[in-house]
């Protein structure tokens, strides 16, 4: 897992007032591992067009609304492990670049600020959510899948 049950719902409560439960946390762990795969796609892309065989801080494409999602999650002063991180993206497909040391160094920020962004979607979709379901999980699952 990249964060246990009650880093999970400390996040989702300090992000946007939700109760989240330990059967969101699969469904969490799974999102999180395919949208960092996805920016790291992306950013392997941004490194082979600049002639580099390993993946840079610059190489990531982060916009501004994950910077600030990644803001907030530094400002809860909560701490994701690198080595969980990285475990669970060797389940994923191999990059064909290797992953700098200052990449690696940021993907917990990454991951917490995706979790922020995450949360604060639900509460955009619906302003009185207290827990997301299934519909919305799919609804945000989507939603992502168009912008990253």
């Amino acid at each position: 897992m990249v964060m246990g049950v009650k880093q999970f719902e400390k996040l989702f409560r300090l992000a946007a007032g939700l109760d989240i439960d330990k059967s969101d946390l699969r469904r969490l762990d799974d999102f999180i591992n395919e949208k960092l795969h996805d920016l790291l796609l992306m950013a392997q892309r941004i490194a082979k067009m600049n002639g580099r065989d390993v993946i840079t801080e610059a190489d990531v494409p982060l916009t501004r609304g994950l910077q600030e999602s990644i803001h907030a999650f530094r400002e809860m002063d909560e701490q994701l492990s690198v080595k969980d991180i990285l475990e669970h993206l060797t389940k994923l497909p191999p990059l064909d670049l290797a992953i700098g040391a200052d990449v690696e160094k940021m993907l917990p920020d990454l991951a917490g600020g995706m979790t922020v962004s995450l949360a604060k979607i639900f509460k955009v979709l619906d302003p009185d959510m207290k827990n997301p379901q299934t519909e919305h999980w799919e609804r945000v699952e989507e939603i992502y899948r168009i912008l990253v």
